[in-house]
């Protein structure tokens, strides 16, 4: 029996005009600006109207450590909706929006996957409401400005070495990670060192995810730190009379994007950072708005928990007041076998063994999520090979550190498959054992906070950084940032940075290579091991196989 690829499946969606979706959340179609007949942008008049209603239950999405084998958390987190949905509440999930960079990659799209998938699947994954694009061209303006800056006379005095500021680009290209730029002569600037980071790692991209509001937005702009004096005073976005430009970019990108499940749903797709180089949540404007109309949002963190979860936890929670009642972790009897120890092409046969093997992985990671002060149930999304001794390996591990598992078939059966999940859910958020609470305090210096994060969530023994690292934290400290966050850019396939170790690795050093300034965003990144902000594309990339067949149709894109 052939099975439909994710785009078949999307191609036969029965959707529903995006103005009768909105009315199931009571948005009036007058409230949405619309980008064809099934996308929409919610109005800011709209989100400022229902400010005074009470908050519905947050939902967090989470996964163990990736693997090549697929965990699911984006099709959990659509099937989880729509399956609130099926047993009667009133429902919604909140996404990211895909990045061009894996959709041309490896990694593919991010709108779910079989019968809990996000529609239009093509539109989404690709250039959707144009949200990316207004991010990069604030961000590539932004960098236009401070080099025009210094090629008129450099008024702010900005060293040409201490330029902080990076442009950026939604595609996977190393060959732009590093560049020398305004050569050619005296017309064209003074030469310097520059580079490239994908979008969904640029502040902006941050900011608009993180910002409040129209005013936040435009505050956190000017915040941005561009440069450095010779006399090492930062020099900011505000002083190159460049926030308002941005902001004028960013205005309608702030709007959250409102668009349908294949059940007709109601979903938010709203901002993409990664969560391995980024922060890895969608926005908080879009959430903020859902818990507002909803009496249940499902929202996802990226990748593991270990990355995913815990910025959503001690970023975006901290920074605009979340109160989570339940996490979901997502697994696979297929990816928990790969930490066990099974190699790619043997994940078809059955070895319980290897599952409790893997299921390390999964302990820790629940172990980890209780630290916040949520409780975690797990969601086994099922795979055709998997057996019911395999099944069970999953339920008992779960249980043997105070959890629940539930089997779910929303892949192939859509919020039907995840009832039973649901029901739990519901149970967990009404049951008062929720007490969220940050791993760290803001007032906690900043390289014990990071050390904090490597001993308690990576189980690293300790964290390492070379002179100039525990400089340049010294210099943040000293220099009033100390209260702010951390967000750690580090490999998302092992708790180490090491991604071949998967399991779950302790006693290992966590190497600190560089810090980074996210003034605006408000977070400062600590850069571990050999993660790269701008990914490169692998030697088969997916773009090589997308195309427009015969019928006018796109092939290839999943």
């Amino acid at each position: 029996m052939s099975v439909k690829s994710d785009i078949e499946i999307a191609r036969e969606a029965s959707m529903l005009p995006i103005a009768d979706v909105a009315a199931k959340i009571d948005v009036p179609a007058d409230a949405l600006l619309n980008y064809g007949p099934y996308k929409a942008k919610i109005s800011s008049e709209l989100i400022d109207s229902l400010q005074s209603r009470p908050d519905g239950k947050l939902i967090l999405v989470t996964a163990i450590s990736p693997t090549a084998a697929g965990e699911g958390k984006t099709t959990t987190t659509v099937g989880l909706g729509d399956g609130l949905n099926r047993i009667g509440k009133k429902a919604m999930s909140c996404l990211r929006e895909p990045s061009l960079g894996p959709c041309f990659g490896v990694k593919g799209g991010a709108a779910g996957g079989g019968y809990a998938q996000v529609v239009p699947m093509e539109d989404i994954n690709l250039h959707f409401t144009g949200d990316f694009h207004a991010i990069t061209s604030a961000n590539n303006l932004l960098a236009a400005l401070l080099d025009n800056h210094i090629y008129w006379g450099n008024a702010q005095g900005i060293d040409g070495r201490r330029v902080a500021w990076r442009r950026v680009l939604d595609m996977n290209d190393r060959a732009l990670r590093q560049i020398t730029n305004s050569l050619g002569g005296v017309a064209n600037g003074f030469p310097r060192q520059d580079g490239f980071d994908i979008t969904v790692a640029s502040e902006v991209m941050a900011i608009l995810c993180l910002s409040k509001d129209l005013t936040d937005l435009q505050r956190r702009l000017g915040n941005i730190v561009v440069g450095y004096t010779r006399q090492k005073k930062p020099v900011r976005a505000r002083d190159l009379n460049a926030d308002g430009a941005m902001t004028v970019l960013l205005k309608d990108a702030l709007m959250p994007n409102l668009v349908q499940t294949l059940e007709n749903n109601p979903v938010f797709i709203h901002g993409g950072p990664f969560a391995n180089i980024a922060h890895g949540c969608n926005s908080v404007l879009a959430t903020k708005t859902a818990l507002k109309l909803c009496d249940y949002v499902v929202t996802e963190a990226g990748f593991g928990a270990d990355l995913g979860a815990e910025k959503f936890f001690d970023i975006k929670c901290r920074m605009a007041d979340l109160n989570p009642q339940a996490v979901v972790l997502v697994a696979t009897i297929r990816a928990l076998k790969m930490h066990g120890g099974v190699a790619k092409d043997d994940l078809k046969n059955e070895n319980v063994e290897a599952v409790t093997k893997g299921a390390a992985n999964l302990k820790r990671h629940l172990e980890n999520l209780r630290k916040f002060g949520v409780p975690p149930v797990v969601a086994i999304n099922k795979f055709i090979t998997d057996t019911d001794a395999e099944v069970e390996a999953v339920k008992a591990a779960a249980e043997s550190v105070g959890a629940k598992a539930f089997l779910a078939t929303h892949w192939g059966d859509g919020g039907a498959g995840i009832e039973d999940l649901a029901h739990h859910v519901v149970e967990l958020t009404n049951s008062g054992q929720a007490s969220f609470k940050p791993l760290y305090s803001d007032d906690l210096p900043l390289w014990d906070k990071i050390r904090t994060i490597a001993t308690e969530i990576y189980r690293a023994d300790d964290i390492s950084g070379s002179a100039a690292v525990r400089n340049q934290v010294k210099d943040l400290q000293e220099n009033g940032y100390g209260h702010l966050p951390i967000c750690v850019a580090k490999t998302q396939y092992s708790f180490s940075t090491d991604p071949s170790l998967r399991g779950a690795p302790s006693g290992h050093e966590i190497p600190v290579r560089e810090v980074i300034l996210a003034a605006g965003a408000e977070f400062i990144v600590a850069v571990c091991g050999d993660i790269m902000r701008m990914p490169g594309l692998p030697r088969m990339p997916a773009a090589e196989k997308i195309c427009i067949n015969e019928k006018g149709e796109i092939d290839g894109l999943f």
